[in-house]
């Protein structure tokens, strides 16, 4: 796997940008620029799973490995779901099993640097390189906004 690191300075407070980020609403903005039509079902509690499904009931169930509120949020990947159910592990998902995602919040004076990095198997880089870039403009607009 590779860790991709993505940058982005969004002039508004880290509490607007932690609510563009995981408010259902606005998380579903941002991320329909890898799969429109993109939510989650969580409670959002550390230690807690998530479910990152599209709208067909495909997509990855993780782990919320750790959470601090308007600082820090990391997503442990654990498998993947089909028909809005958790498949058992197969030659596939076990490439990729433990991939982490994580999102920081650092205040650098007026602005906030919003820091991703994510793990990613070869064949999902060139498609991870273009989305996030995406993604991470539509929260510096939501935030700013």
């Amino acid at each position: 796997m590779e860790k991709l690191i993505f940058n982005i300075d969004i002039k508004a407070p880290k509490e607007k940008i932690w609510k563009v980020l995981w408010d259902d609403e606005t998380y579903r903005k941002w991320t329909s620029a890898f799969c429109e039509g993109s939510y989650v079902e969580t409670s959002w509690n550390e230690g807690d799973k998530i479910y990152f499904l599209g709208p067909g009931g495909e997509g990855m169930n993780s782990l919320i490995e750790s959470k601090i509120p308007n600082e820090y949020m990391a997503f442990k990947h654990m498998g993947e779901l089909k028909n809005f159910k958790e498949v058992p592990p197969n030659e596939e998902t076990e490439k990729w099993v433990g991939a982490m995602e994580t999102y920081r919040l650092d205040q650098k004076g007026a602005v906030v640097d919003l820091h991703v990095e994510v793990d990613v198997i070869e064949k999902h880089i060139d498609y991870f390189k273009e989305a996030f870039p995406k993604g991470m403009e539509m929260i510096k607009e939501l935030s700013e906004n």
